[in-house]
């Protein structure tokens, strides 16, 4: 978050809250699995292997979705090469949209697996030699870099900007309130409202690229 500018760090932030969003409609569509948070799929994927383990195809199908989603972004940004951020957020969008029609019509499992896609590729945004940058849809290592920035800066050893990484998870925790209260109040809207949010941080990415060309 540090290496970025102020505008790529408020794209960022929704892009979380993005993430966030999805995040929640999808747990609460998938009685307890995640679209974007893989290491609690791991952990649901450990223990359904000890306790039911017919059922542990569910977290195991959702972690291979997530991965694919990544890898094909990744295939997206290589190609994109100076519009990048913009394709990646297209392709995020395509398939939020796909989700969306997708829980339209019943399909409960397309929806599913058109969520963890999208927001597998949406950890493409922000690269920096070929590796993510900023994590977009997991936030334990925003949480460290946030506490040890934090302490550096009370010990006076550092800790420049240690308030981005708390904003970036703050981002997310509200898309998740945002998400979860939509799905519950609103259903048949709130994966239409992350498409239009989508289409939203498309335009942001295009017209950081035509004012400020920096990566």
């Amino acid at each position: 978050m540090n290496s970025i500018d102020r505008s790529r760090r408020r794209l960022a932030i929704a892009a979380a809250a993005l993430a966030g969003f999805v995040d929640a409609a999808g747990f609460l569509s998938a009685q307890g699995y995640f679209v974007s948070f893989m290491s609690g799929n791991t952990t649901r994927l450990g223990v359904d292997l000890a306790l039911r383990p017919m059922m542990a195809i569910i977290p195991a199908m959702l972690i291979a979705g997530f991965v694919l989603g990544v890898f094909v972004g990744a295939l997206l940004a290589a190609r994109a090469g100076a519009q990048r951020k913009v394709a990646v957020l297209a392709l995020v969008t395509i398939l939020l949209v796909a989700a969306a029609i997708s829980h339209l019509v019943g399909a409960g499992l397309a929806m599913l697996g058109f969520l963890v896609l999208a927001m597998g590729a949406l950890n493409n945004t922000f690269q920096r030699d070929g590796e993510v940058s900023v994590g977009l849809t997991y936030m334990t290592g925003a949480l460290v870099r946030f506490a040890q920035g934090l302490a550096a800066r009370i010990t006076g050893t550092g800790g420049e900007g240690w308030a981005n990484w708390l904003l970036l998870w703050l981002g997310l925790a509200l898309g998740a309130v945002a998400g979860a209260y939509t799905l519950l109040t609103w259903p048949a809207v709130a994966l239409w409202l992350a498409c239009a949010w989508a289409l939203g941080l498309v335009a942001a990415a295009w017209q950081l690229r035509k004012t400020s060309p920096a990566s």
